[in-house]
C-alpha cells in the first residue's frame, strides 16, 4: 500500500488527502447489525405517506426493485419479522426476481406508518450501497475530435515516452470520450424509465431556455491533471468550455445536477459539475474497462486502495498545455450505462433528451 499517494477527496473545493483504511467486515451480521442501529431513530410516524384504510385495517405500499428486497427479508427472514412483530403489522414481498410493491398491512394506522418508515430506512441505505449502475454525460466522440485525440497520443508518446510511467496502455479509448454530469444507481427497467421522464421535464423546464433549443457549440482544449502533483498523475484531462466564453454549458449541467441531487438520485458530493474529459487514467494500465475514480469502492460502498502506478505528467502539462481537441456542437445528455458497448464502440445508451 502506497500510503504516499491515499484518495482524494473534495470539500467545498478543496483537495483533502483520506488514508485508507483497513476495515474488518462482518458479511454474515451487516442487515441484522444496520437493522438494530437504524430503526433507533426511525419510530417517528410520518404523515406524509399515504395509508388506505380498508375493512380489515390499514395499508401501505412501497415501490423497490426486486434486488433489494433481500435487505427487507433479512438473514433467514429475521429482519422482516423483527419488523412486523415491532410494528404489529404483516409485510408481504414479491418473490426474488418478480418486481412489484411490498404491501404493508396492520390494524392500526401508525404501525403501517412505522413499519413503512423502517422498510424506507433500510432501503435507502442499501441503495447508497449499490455500486453505480449508470451515469449522465455527453457524448464528446465526434469524428474531428476523435482524429485529434489520437494525434494528442501520438505526439505524447513520441515526446514524452521517456518519462516514469507513459506508455499507450494508460490513454482513453477515443470511441469513449465523455463528459459526466453525474452518477446514478437505477436497478430497474422503472427506475430507467423514471429517470428519463425526469430529463424530459429538465428539458420543458429550464434547459430550453438555457440551450435556445440548439445544440451547444463548445471546444476541447487544453489539459489539467486531477490530483495535487504533476509528477506524480493519475488522471489527466482535457477541458471543455463555450465557444462563446459564456457560462451556458456549466449552468446547464449544475442546474441538472442540482435536480437529481433534490430527487435523491445522485448522492450530493459537489455543488458543481467540473467540465472535463478524461484522456489519460493509470486505471487503464490494469484494465482498459476502468472507469475513473468509480471502480474504487465495493459494492457496500467501502473505499478500497487500488495499486496504481501513476505517471510523471510534468513534461506532457508543459509540452501540450494548450492542445486543441477539436470543436463540439452538443446536443444531447445520454443515460449511459456502465461496463457496456454499442455498436460504435460508445457506453450504451437507455434514453437521453435532444436539444434541438
Amino acid at each position: 500500500m502506497d500510503v504516499l499517494r491515499p484518495q482524494l477527496i473534495t470539500i467545498d473545493g478543496r483537495n483533502y488527502r483520506k488514508n485508507p483504511v483497513q476495515e474488518k467486515n462482518y458479511q454474515h451480521e451487516e442487515d441484522e447489525a444496520f437493522y438494530q442501529d437504524s430503526m433507533e431513530y426511525s419510530d417517528e410516524p410520518c404523515d406524509a405517506y399515504e395509508v388506505q384504510q380498508t375493512p380489515q385495517g390499514f395499508r401501505a405500499t412501497v415501490s423497490a426493485p426486486s434486488l433489494l428486497y433481500k435487505h427487507i427479508v433479512g438473514k433467514r427472514g429475521d429482519t422482516k419479522k423483527k419488523i412486523e412483530m415491532e410494528t404489529k403489522t404483516s409485510i408481504s414481498i414479491p418473490k426474488p426476481g418478480q418486481e412489484g410493491e411490498i404491501v404493508i398491512t396492520g390494524q392500526h394506522r401508525n404501525g403501517v406508518i412505522s413499519a413503512r418508515t423502517r422498510i424506507d430506512v433500510l432501503l435507502d441505505t442499501f441503495r447508497r450501497k449499490q455500486p453505480f449502475t449508470h451515469f449522465l454525460a455527453f457524448f464528446l466522440n465526434e469524428v474531428e475530435v476523435q482524429e485529434r485525440f489520437l494525434k494528442f497520443q501520438e505526439e505524447v508518446l513520441e515526446k514524452c515516452s521517456m518519462d516514469r510511467g507513459v506508455d499507450s496502455s494508460i490513454f482513453q479509448n477515443p470511441k469513449k470520450l465523455h463528459l459526466t454530469i453525474g452518477m446514478l444507481v437505477l436497478l430497474s427497467e422503472q427506475e430507467i424509465q423514471q429517470t428519463c421522464e425526469i430529463l424530459q421535464r429538465c428539458k420543458e423546464e429550464f434547459i430550453n431556455d438555457i440551450s435556445g433549443g440548439k445544440p451547444l457549440e463548445a471546444e476541447m482544449a487544453g489539459i489539467e491533471y486531477m490530483n495535487d502533483d504533476p509528477g506524480m498523475v493519475d488522471v489527466l484531462y482535457a477541458k471543455v468550455h463555450m465557444k462563446d466564453g459564456s457560462n451556458r454549458l456549466q449552468e446547464l449541467v449544475d442546474r441538472v445536477l442540482e435536480r437529481f441531487q433534490a430527487l435523491g438520485l445522485i448522492v450530493k458530493e459537489w455543488n458543481s459539475v467540473k467540465l472535463h474529459a478524461t484522456v489519460m487514467n493509470t486505471l487503464f494500465r490494469k484494465d482498459p474497462n476502468a472507469e475513473g475514480r468509480y471502480n474504487l469502492y465495493t459494492a457496500d460502498g467501502k473505499y478500497i486502495f487500488k495499486e496504481r502506478e501513476s505517471f510523471d505528467g510534468r513534461n506532457i502539462l508543459k509540452t501540450f498545455e494548450n492542445f486543441y481537441f477539436g470543436s463540439l456542437k452538443l446536443n444531447s445528455i445520454h443515460i449511459s450505462q456502465r461496463f457496456t458497448v454499442d455498436s460504435f464502440g460508445n457506453y450504451a445508451s437507455c434514453g437521453h433528451v435532444d436539444f434541438s
